[in-house]
């Protein structure tokens, strides 16, 4: 698995001009979740891994997984 910094900058390039509060709402998290996951200070859950691919429309495997 590609390090949590490398994760997290995937999320940033993939959320593009939606706002951390936006991509939140959808999720059903915080806003410090998002920032958090995007700073690489934490990993989302397994199951927050398949709904933050879905909500992007990749997989998880892409997002997460691929070095």
């Amino acid at each position: 698995m590609p390090d949590r910094t490398v994760v997290g900058e995937r999320l940033k390039k993939l959320r593009g001009s939606r706002t951390q509060g936006e991509v939140a709402e959808a999720l059903g998290v915080t806003p410090m979740a998002v920032s958090q996951w995007e700073n690489g200070q934490r990993m989302p859950s397994d199951d927050m891994k398949v709904k933050i691919a879905a909500y992007y429309k990749k997989t998880v495997m892409v997002i997460f997984f691929r070095d």
